[in-house]
């Protein structure tokens, strides 16, 4: 999966022809999630409050 950012110890991918909807790949250490583009919704798994919020600033 190519990594689009890293930041803070936050890293970012998305693939190119994933399933709908669109979203992209969030990790922080052991924990990991799944965010629609669009809403930013978490769509699954979970990150810390503050690395959620580092993630959709």
């Amino acid at each position: 999966m190519p990594t689009i950012s890293q930041f803070y110890g936050i890293i970012i991918r998305m693939f190119f022809a994933e399933h709908a909807p669109p979203h992209f790949h969030a990790e922080y250490g052991e924990h990991k999630a799944s965010i629609n583009i669009q809403t930013l919704e978490v769509l699954d798994g979970h990150l810390p409050r503050r690395a959620l919020s580092l993630t959709l600033d």
